[in-house]
């Protein structure tokens, strides 16, 4: 993978890529959104925690698509309020630490999802060599 960060526009604003190419020969793997809800059904309070559960989901599917995180090529996330940011961005920054380049990223905030207990929402977008 190689990052695209030009010195003509400002660097990004923490550990993530302006963009992220896939070379020839890669296949991609798109990832649903993942909330962070275990799987007996809990859903922590912390929207800290519930990013932690987004991303070990999120590895979890990696695996059985025989990638880890070193293949996530761009990260969308989705928080329901500004205070929620801190937590998440921490919660992804220790996820993505290894990740080099680091993928590409886009985080917004949303009024909600279809349940209101969820904070925080995460897909990705992967690539490894055939």
């Amino acid at each position: 993978m190689k990052a695209h960060t030009p010195d003509t526009i400002r660097p990004p604003f923490a550990r993530y890529s302006h963009a992220v190419e896939v070379p020839p020969g890669h296949r991609l793997l798109a990832l649903s959104g993942q909330l962070g809800i275990a799987p007996d059904d809990t859903i922590p309070e912390a929207a800290g925690a519930q990013a932690d559960l987004c991303f070990a989901n999120i590895d979890a599917i990696l695996a059985e698509a025989g990638l880890d995180r070193s293949a996530i090529v761009r990260v969308n996330a989705y928080v329901t309020a500004r205070s929620h940011l801190p937590d998440y961005m921490a919660a992804r920054d220790r996820y993505l630490d290894a990740v080099d380049p680091p993928p590409a990223s886009t985080l917004m905030i949303v009024s909600g999802f279809a349940r209101e207990i969820f904070k925080v929402e995460v897909e990705v977008l992967a690539a490894a060599p055939v």
